[in-house]
């Protein structure tokens, strides 16, 4: 299971006093409001980041971390991708998963027949599609409802479904 889950990208800073843009990627961009830190990642270094200030403009974040007083001071991190450690992830419901667990989970059917491996999964706005690839590289798409995936068991990364008429 992956010990780590991104919140979010650093896309521009935002005007001169070192704030930076930050596009979510998470479900609820008001989390940011939250956390008291998060784990950037530059692609060469990994630094932890205390949060000092955040506000929101359009579907951005503009989070100012502390000492990081000046548009020089934070330029260089354009495009580093923002990560929380588990512990501070938002607590899931019932039957709710993060994504980056269903990537590469096995799927089968009632039947027990190995359809393939979570490639991807799409956001919809009515339900999630999971991404399927088989072994010949063709790839099924799943919607995530409760008549076509019945069980998801993350002790397994296996994940159970019904092929409804016409899915294949």
């Amino acid at each position: 299971m992956i010990s780590e889950l991104q919140v979010g990208v650093i896309t521009q800073t935002h005007g001169i006093r070192g704030e930076v843009k930050v596009f979510p990627t998470t479900d609820d961009a008001s989390r940011f409001k939250k956390l008291k830190e998060v784990i950037m990642d530059t692609g060469r270094e990994r630094l932890n980041m205390e949060i000092e200030g955040v506000k929101f403009f359009k579907q951005y974040a503009i989070i100012k971390f502390k000492g990081y007083d000046s548009i020089n001071d934070i330029e260089k991190y354009k495009n580093a991708k923002l990560y929380v450690t588990r512990d501070k992830a938002v607590r899931l419901k019932k039957d709710e998963y993060f994504i980056a667990d269903l990537i590469d989970m096995e799927v089968v059917t009632q039947e027990g027949e190995y359809l393939g491996r979570v490639k991807d999964v799409l956001v919809t706005g009515a339900n999630d599609v999971y991404v399927v690839e088989r072994e010949d590289k063709t790839e099924i798409l799943l919607p995530a409802i409760k008549e076509c995936v019945r069980e998801i068991d993350m002790e397994r990364s296996k994940i159970t479904v019904h092929i409804m008429d016409g899915l294949i």
